[in-house]
């Protein structure tokens, strides 16, 4: 949670350096903030415990973990957030995250938001004693285009070289190609959709998330 928060401050400094011009003040500012930072506990607080149900998408598959996602764009291109949270079957969080681009496009985030969760999951996994090539995984989001390109169109372009049928390549292939690649670490990936803005409770969590840190990011 720290190198999160370190992160931030540093993308701010930046940002009040270069619209203050002080850039010595801001520097001694925010050198006294990390210090502060730097002896709190490093805990990793989930806002989704507690607040989210278990989930019904795997309601029967108490082996199964779940993830969801979901990104947007203001601008398309244009500012943009994903966020996810992971949860067992009996609704524990085991992970969540949002994060922001400055530049970026809708579909971007969509793929990204389960991209992170993945890679989220093969560090979660083994501290708490469970094998990722032993684990399903469900990713659920509202977004079609994910849900179709990891269904069908990924197999298809890789028969053809990673190639579309009219011999380009896919718009974003390295975050296709990301995708594809971090799901054989799993005993297997299934994707769902859902349909967005319904009251589908870990989908409008993770919505509200990601614009939550478009709209810090807008008042800057």
């Amino acid at each position: 949670m720290k190198k999160k928060h370190l992160k931030s401050l540093n993308t701010i400094e930046k940002w009040l350096s270069k619209e203050s011009g002080d850039v010595k003040s801001v520097k001694e500012a925010f050198q006294t903030i990390r210090s502060t930072l730097e002896t709190l506990p490093d805990l990793e607080v989930s806002d989704a415990n507690g607040a989210l149900p278990a989930p019904h998408e795997i309601s029967n598959e108490p082996d199964t973990i779940a993830v969801y996602s979901d990104g947007g764009c203001r601008g398309n291109p244009g500012p943009g957030a994903y966020a996810f949270v992971i949860q067992e079957h009996n609704g524990e969080v085991l992970a969540e995250g949002v994060e922001y681009e400055a530049h970026t496009t809708n579909n971007k985030m969509e793929l990204s938001g389960p991209l992170k969760g993945l890679h989220e999951l093969l560090e979660v996994l083994p501290a708490k004693g469970k094998d990722p090539l032993r684990t399903k995984i469900k990713i659920i989001t509202d977004s079609k285009y994910v849900v179709d390109g990891m269904k069908s169109w990924v197999q298809s372009w890789k028969a053809r070289g990673w190639k579309k049928a009219d011999n380009k390549a896919p718009e974003n292939m390295d975050l296709w190609q990301a995708l594809d690649s971090v799901r054989e670490k799993f005993m297997q990936v299934e994707w769902m959709w859902v349909k967005g803005h319904a009251g589908h409770p870990q989908n409008e969590y993770c919505d509200r998330k990601a614009n939550e840190v478009m709209d810090v990011h807008s008042s800057l």
